[in-house]
């Protein structure tokens, strides 16, 4: 271990590995590791590989560290969803592009971020919402506006279909009032997190022509939003690449402007590998852990959607025996407070053992709470490798975790 200015600009301990970590400093408290490396390789490959331009989903982790880790590898526009997230990456950032992205705003946060940080890219599912828009802006005439069409959910782990997105039979309408009114008309839509085909972006892109053939409008901008996977154990989808390609053919044959513009919203897939967790465990009960962290802390995923994520024993020497599945409690007194995994561990951990959760860049940190007075962690950069990783092959020299001053 040594002490240096980090990366982020922090005096931070910085270690080799988790397992360094662990065995070193014997941790009360849960702790979190982050990997620049592994966001600014990520941002790297979505902006050499995907075929237009892609824009960070800030709800994933809206870490001021990662921002600018995400910046000084390439990423330069912004989804933000809230009045909060446009403050946030407009201090943080302030020469990114923000898209707010959200579909239902209040018409003071529109106004604020129209007037005061220069937002000039809003979605919307409705006339009600374009009306809004207008109204907030005071009739601005260099606006984008990206008319979010409902889409199928069927091939992602987490639905997006019901809350947003305006129905085919009530595009057409939509499209043509929101072309009147836009400097760019764009369309966007939300294929559901955690996308397991490419086949999800070519249906998706279907009602796309669909829509802009029945509306007979012209279109500058067609924004595929979300839902590039990462890896977990039972999830492992099919490599980037192949989704790009797949995205890439469909765009080519859209009915659109010669000058179309071809955006993403990669959220997950930018900030997965970011951050792992280390838990101690307290008690065993069987196949039951009782960890430190949990359900309102950095799992609320494996709580309650079941998400598995990948697990290590971080013991020394590593233990020889064969796995078995294990569930998880958190350490609050709540019984919501279970992950029920399954969780694959040497059958001999026991109590006093720390184990590394990885894969928890996404949601993991944003959805953390100080419930029942748990929730404090450490956080420590580590120049390991994530415990999953879709972007190893990107050579080394591509990206950058020196954070570029603004």
């Amino acid at each position: 271990m040594h002490k240096h200015h980090s990366a982020l600009g922090l005096a931070t301990a910085r270690f080799d590995s988790a397992r360094g970590i662990a065995l070193a400093m014997r941790p009360v408290q849960p702790v979190t590791l982050i990997r620049p490396h592994a966001a600014a390789r990520a941002a790297r490959f979505f902006v050499e590989k995907f075929p237009g331009r892609s824009m960070y989903a800030v709800k994933a982790n809206p870490s001021p560290d990662l921002l600018k880790v995400l910046w000084a590898n390439g990423i330069t526009h912004y989804d933000v969803a809230s009045l909060g997230e446009v403050r946030l990456v407009a201090a943080t950032l302030p020469e990114a592009t923000l898209c707010f992205m959200h579909p239902v705003k209040a018409e003071e946060a529109i106004a604020e971020a129209y007037f005061e940080h220069g937002v000039r890219v809003f979605s919307l599912d409705s006339l009600e919402e374009l009306a809004k828009i207008m109204r907030a802006t005071q009739g601005a005439t260099d606006l984008t506006l990206c008319v979010r069409l409902r889409v199928s959910s069927e091939h992602s782990k987490l639905s997006l279909a019901s809350k947003f997105g305006v129905a085919p039979d009530e595009a057409k309408e939509l499209l043509f009032q929101a072309r009147q009114a836009a400097d760019a008309l764009g369309i966007c839509f939300h294929v559901g997190s955690q996308a397991m085909t490419p086949d999800a972006y070519a249906n998706a892109m279907e009602r796309v022509r669909q829509a802009i053939v029945g509306a007979a409008v012209t279109v500058d901008v067609v924004d595929v939003g979300g839902g590039f996977p990462s890896a977990y154990p039972g999830m492992e989808p099919p490599a980037l690449e192949r989704y790009f390609e797949t995205i890439h053919r469909a765009f080519e044959s859209l009915p659109v402007s010669y000058s179309a513009e071809l955006w993403a919203e990669p959220g997950r897939a930018l900030c997965a590998e970011y951050s792992s967790l280390i838990v101690r465990v307290e008690k065993r009960r069987g196949d039951e852990l009782f960890i430190n962290d949990g359900a309102y802390g950095a799992l609320f995923d494996a709580a309650h959607i079941g998400w598995r994520f990948p697990v290590a024993l971080l013991r020394e020497p590593e233990s020889t025996v064969r796995d078995m599945p294990f569930s998880f409690y958190g350490p609050t007194c709540d019984d919501l407070d279970h992950m029920a995994g399954p969780f694959l561990l040497p059958a001999d951990v026991r109590a006093g053992d720390y184990i590394e959760i990885g894969m928890l860049g996404a949601y993991g940190a944003a959805l953390r709470t100080g419930f029942n007075g748990f929730g404090a962690t450490e956080t420590i950069v580590v120049d390991d490798e994530p415990m999953v990783s879709l972007y190893t092959d990107l050579p080394e020299a591509a990206v950058s975790t020196n954070v570029v001053k603004l």
